[in-house]
């Protein structure tokens, strides 16, 4: 998989720094070469801190109460993060980064996922970041669905609270008197 600033595969790979944050330097430098991001430097335990305080304010942007609030905060990420965009062929072929070369880990995070959420938001919609709905899952998602209707992280917590809403649409059978029970 190639990591692709602009698609998909930015959002939900801070979704899942974001529901399941790296417990070392090691750990997120195995978890970016997985995503297919390409290390040009060491992973330092600095770029670690670092993604975690991204992550931080990424979740900010998530639990926004709406859309302007989220392009605002988005908006001070890309502040923050993002220089000229420029082209670069480091990776089979040429493409755009949008920030300075030999930048550390934290650095390159940062800016991926600034300008990758900003353009899931434009071009998907500023309501396709969320939490999931179920009862008692807070777990992040980024919805790539079609229709642009996905409320769960996972088609697990989609049939659990299915079958939690059918339960409590189901009478309560009477209480029967102590003794009579069959």
């Amino acid at each position: 998989m190639h990591l692709n600033p602009y698609g998909a595969d930015v959002v939900n790979f801070a979704a899942e720094l974001a529901n399941h944050p790296p417990a070392s330097a090691d750990e997120l430098a195995d978890r970016c070469r997985t995503a297919g991001l390409v290390l040009e430097r060491p992973v330092e335990p600095s770029d670690l801190d670092q993604t975690i305080a991204v992550i931080g304010l990424w979740t900010k942007v998530i639990d926004a109460p709406g859309e302007r609030a989220k392009a605002e905060l988005v908006n001070e990420m890309l502040a923050r993060s993002a220089a000229y965009p420029r082209l670069t062929d480091h990776a089979h072929g040429w493409h755009l980064h949008y920030r300075d070369d030999l930048q550390p880990l934290g650095s390159v995070l940062f800016a991926l996922i600034s300008v990758g959420t900003a353009m899931h938001l434009v071009s998907r919609g500023m309501d396709r970041l969320g939490r999931c709905a179920a009862a008692g899952c807070e777990t992040i998602f980024a919805d790539t669905s079609r229709t642009a209707r996905q409320r769960y992280c996972s088609q697990r917590c989609a049939n659990r609270d299915a079958v939690r809403r059918h339960r409590a649409r189901q009478p309560t059978p009477p209480a029967q008197p102590a003794g009579r029970r069959r």
